[in-house]
């Protein structure tokens, strides 16, 4: 199986400038080839191909000096990045291609020649740079991915083959719904409530400070930047506490249960609610079920989506009776057919618990409750 794991590096000046110049290279080359292929298409109906792109390097090189200081192999990989992107797009599954901006994230990929010797990772084209490893895993570095932070902190994502093949999976045993919210963040079948911590709005004054400290600076001046990467810090510091939050409830989640059954939720549609927008981004469901999924396939488990039109809340689990209405201010009804009282919340668990394990056992779309569910793409039972 293939896994990655992100480590703090810490280059020095001379290293920090040529791993620089290497991203502002394989960012123009990315930008030049986009917009190359996009003229292309619109010309001929055709676009490029990634040998086509490829094939550009040598005569860029000899217009560009500039171009030859990144290994090739990097370039190459810009080619292989684009290609994914317009396969993405065509397939339906992100947005057209855009652009490459100076002032966000960079990133280069070193896809051969790459070593990691105790505190150093070697390469290519740099030598050793200092790299604070907080785990080695077992297994064979098939690339390295150099990731430079707007705070200006640099990480290197190394991506392992263990050698291992990917578990079976099995569902025979304990099974879990949870129920994502904003008062609690995730509800579960057994009726455990695990609180919401709202790190953006813990560090929201500290934000709103920095940010109106950073919009008096003139723009271009030095000043400006410092502040910038004061803005930029608190933004990291919040996305830190976030994801330690999530990959430590996500881990525990797994290790508890065989099965895990979430709904799919349309978190894009969802934002537009400007009244929830801010609390639902904070909240980070979509990158919680992403940890889900990866973490129950690394260890043979199953992971489920719920279809997101499923009336999780207002079906009573116990006689299966559906209510008409149930606004959200309302967080315990009374069944009026079995007068069972439910918690809104553990109630959607459990019901999201039980349509996953319907459509476990039928393999297949299936009906509850008069309403149509079906497993998300990409599962791990999903057959194909």
């Amino acid at each position: 199986m293939l896994k990655a794991y992100k480590y703090r590096i810490y280059p020095t000046n001379e290293q920090k400038d040529q791993l620089i110049r290497s991203m502002g290279s394989a960012r123009w080359f990315y930008n030049y080839a986009l917009n190359l292929t996009s003229q292309t298409y619109k010309e001929t109906g055709f676009g490029l191909s990634r040998n086509d792109i490829i094939k550009l390097l040598p005569g860029l090189k000899k217009e560009h000096e500039w171009l030859s200081e990144p290994p090739s192999q990097c370039l190459q990989q810009v080619a292989l990045d684009l290609s994914s992107a317009f396969l993405n797009f065509f397939e339906k599954r992100a947005s057209y291609p855009s652009f490459k901006k100076k002032h966000n994230k960079q990133s280069i990929r070193f896809p051969q020649s790459v070593k990691l010797q105790g505190d150093y990772l070697k390469l290519p084209k740099l030598g050793k740079v200092y790299c604070k490893v907080s785990r080695l895993p077992e297994g064979k570095i098939k690339s390295v991915t150099v990731l430079l932070t707007p705070s200006g902190q640099f990480y290197a994502s190394c991506l392992y083959d263990d050698g291992k093949e990917k578990p079976t999976t099995n569902s025979d045993g304990k099974a879990v719904g949870i129920d994502c919210g904003l008062s609690h963040f995730a509800i579960t079948s057994d009726g455990t409530k695990h609180g919401n911590p709202k790190y953006y709005r813990k560090y929201e004054d500290k934000l709103a400070k920095k940010q109106k400290q950073l919009s008096r600076k003139q723009k271009g001046s030095k000043n400006r930047n410092e502040a910038r990467i004061k803005v930029a810090k608190v933004h990291a510091k919040i996305t830190r506490c976030r994801e330690d939050f999530l990959h430590k409830l996500s881990r525990k989640l797994v290790d508890e249960n065989q099965v895990i059954v979430v709904e799919n939720l349309a978190v894009k549609n969802m934002v537009k609610n400007h009244k929830l927008a801010k609390s639902i981004s904070d909240a980070g469901w979509g990158q919680f079920c992403t940890m889900l999924k990866y973490k129950a396939e690394w260890e043979g488990k199953v992971y489920i989506e719920v279809d997101r039109f499923f009336s999780s809340s207002k079906i009573c689990h116990v006689c299966s009776n559906q209510v008409g209405s149930l606004p959200l201010d309302i967080r315990q009804w009374t069944c009026s057919d079995c007068n069972t009282q439910h918690d809104r919340d553990i109630n959607a668990a459990i019901n999201i618990r039980e349509e996953g394990l319907r459509l476990l056992a039928g393999g297949h779309l299936a009906t509850a409750s008069g309403v149509r569910v079906r497993p998300s793409k990409g599962t791990a039972f999903t057959r194909r």
